[in-house]
């Protein structure tokens, strides 16, 4: 699998943030949440993994992956904090975090992986395929958005080794307050609004020149991670 990583040779003992999701399409949401990540956890690179066809959102079909990687390449073009994973989008079928972290973990088996979510998905991390597997591979790590309260992370302690657990309990990611997600973008762009501000304006132009989201509900709910991820 093709991981395209620019610097993959010399990516010993780093710390390198994995961050995964359909990115149907990218917007500023995912990239402030990125930046907060590599900042407050002082990564070396955070990998944005495009989902093939990932476990929890087989209701609705994706926009076809070469549309959604080409606009996160023009989203995080030129940034050097921020790489492209692509072996989810590569596999096409459906994808499981702990695959992606076993595949990762042998690329890079000296660096240290930090897995990472919402806040509000902690709790639902032990009901992800070998949850503990995850815990193993990678620290999970919540981004809680500012004016929401911390996320509870007892439900992890049974399925991690206590010193990792005690590393998990120390980290913390704060973003600010951001409304902001994919189904809005996609129902905006079908209604005829307007979504500058919303995505990175290469991205804005990319979606207009190619038509995509005009069939998209005009009222698609807000899409949250499953638990079998």
């Amino acid at each position: 699998m093709n991981v395209h990583l620019s610097t993959k040779g010399r990516w010993v003992q780093m710390r390198l943030g994995v961050f995964g999701g359909s990115f149907d399409p990218v917007h500023y949401g995912h990239l402030l949440m990125a930046e907060s990540c590599r900042e407050q956890l002082c990564l070396e690179k955070v990998l944005f993994v495009p989902a093939g066809q990932p476990p929890h959102k087989r209701q609705r079909q994706l926009t076809p992956a070469a549309h959604r990687l080409a606009m996160l390449e023009l989203a995080i073009g030129g940034e050097p904090g921020f790489e492209i994973c692509r072996y989810e989008i590569e596999r096409r079928e459906v994808s499981y975090t702990v695959e992606t972290l076993r595949f990762l973990k042998g690329q890079f088996p000296q660096a240290e992986l930090f897995l990472l979510v919402g806040a509000d998905m902690l709790n639902d991390l032990p009901n992800w395929r070998e949850a503990a597997e995850i815990c193993r591979l990678a620290i999970p790590v919540g981004v809680r958005r500012a004016g929401t309260p911390p996320p509870c992370l007892e439900s992890l302690r049974a399925i991690m080794e206590p010193s990792r657990f005690e590393t998990l309990s120390r980290l913390q990611v704060d973003m600010p307050q951001i409304e902001l997600s994919a189904s809005e973008i996609r129902a905006r762009v079908a209604s005829g609004k307007s979504i500058r501000f919303r995505v990175p304006k290469a991205v804005e132009m990319y979606i207009l020149h190619h038509g995509l989201y005009k069939d998209a509900p005009a009222n698609g709910p807000v899409i949250k991670q499953s638990q079998v991820c």
